[in-house]
């Protein structure tokens, strides 16, 4: 690691340490994420070494965050276990924080209408390239969405670590996983799940930068399903059929579905419309990131700059 040197600690991810570092050489800026691996007896497991190959697979894509080098450090105690460092492109602020900026900060503003649009493509732009290659995020949330200001470009991070590298349900600084983005199927037990729990995900997202804040804030799986069933109405077998079977699933008060223009009310009918087919509850029927990309929301963008 004498190649790097390191900057400040960014963050703990869900799967390590994560650092701000340049690279000695060239001077470039980037993100270290040293990855807690156990190694078997051969060295590196395959499963990680499959994730890490996808990864560098997937971020050919502008809107998935680049994976540059994979650098293993052998520990040098001898007994302690080795580490993989992933190091990728370094972007210095994400989308929740761009959100925040426009809430709190000393000029509080909406995100302009043609932002919200520009940023919410490229998020399914991303979405669509690993969906593509057969990939779930499953914990798409703004926290995840680095931004690059200057250029204008959302980038899909921490992904698809989740098989090689086994999901806490805390990251490590006990901070606990947030449940505002998690779909409905996934919060009642369902086992099998498919790209629609992405799909969910990428409307609670919609829904914030219009709102400038989350759409579901629940602190718990029940709160969170509350929080979601008093605005879409409690889902029924009619709209979606084997949900009374899911594991979770349990007798809930019979809400009827309120008006989502007026929960997203800065969104016109086109973007509401798009919104409710996220937002939709038999994952089968949800939009995909394909589909979703050629709705008349984007109908006045100019896509080619995709």
């Amino acid at each position: 690691m004498e190649k790097y040197e390191k900057l400040e600690k960014v963050g703990e991810g869900t799967y390590g340490k994560v650092y701000k570092a340049k690279d000695k050489a060239s001077g470039q800026l980037v993100a270290l994420k040293k990855t807690r691996l156990e190694m078997d007896e051969e060295g590196v497991p395959p499963t990680a070494l499959r994730e890490v190959s996808l990864l560098q697979m997937l971020s050919q894509s502008l809107y998935v965050v680049r994976l540059l080098r994979v650098e293993h450090v052998d520990s040098s105690s001898g007994s302690g276990k080795p580490h993989l460092y992933l190091v990728f492109e370094y972007l210095d602020t994400d989308l929740k924080k761009f959100i925040d900026a426009h809430r709190k900060g000393p000029d509080p503003r909406p995100l302009p209408p043609d932002q919200i649009q520009r940023f919410l493509f490229q998020i399914l732009k991303g979405v669509d390239h690993c969906h593509g290659h057969g990939v779930l995020h499953r914990d798409l949330k703004p926290q995840n969405l680095l931004v690059d200001k200057e250029k204008g470009v959302v980038k899909i991070a921490d992904l698809g670590l989740g098989r090689a590298f086994t999901v806490p349900l805390k990251s490590y600084t006990h901070e606990i996983v947030t449940l505002w983005y998690r779909a409905p199927e996934v919060l009642l037990g369902s086992t099998h799940y498919s790209t629609g729990v992405d799909m969910w995900s990428v409307g609670c997202i919609f829904a914030e930068m219009a709102r400038r804040q989350a759409l579901f804030p629940g602190d718990s799986e029940f709160q969170q399903l509350l929080h979601i069933f008093k605005l879409l109405g409690t889902p029924s077998e009619k709209q979606w059929p084997g949900v009374s079977a899911l594991r979770d699933w349990h007798v809930y008060p019979q809400w009827e579905p309120q008006s989502l223009s007026k929960a997203v009310s800065s969104l016109g009918p086109d973007g509401v419309d798009l919104l409710t087919k996220m937002l939709t509850y038999n994952p089968a029927d949800r939009i995909s990131a394909k589909a979703a990309m050629d709705h008349p929301y984007f109908e006045n963008l100019d896509k080619s700059q995709f």
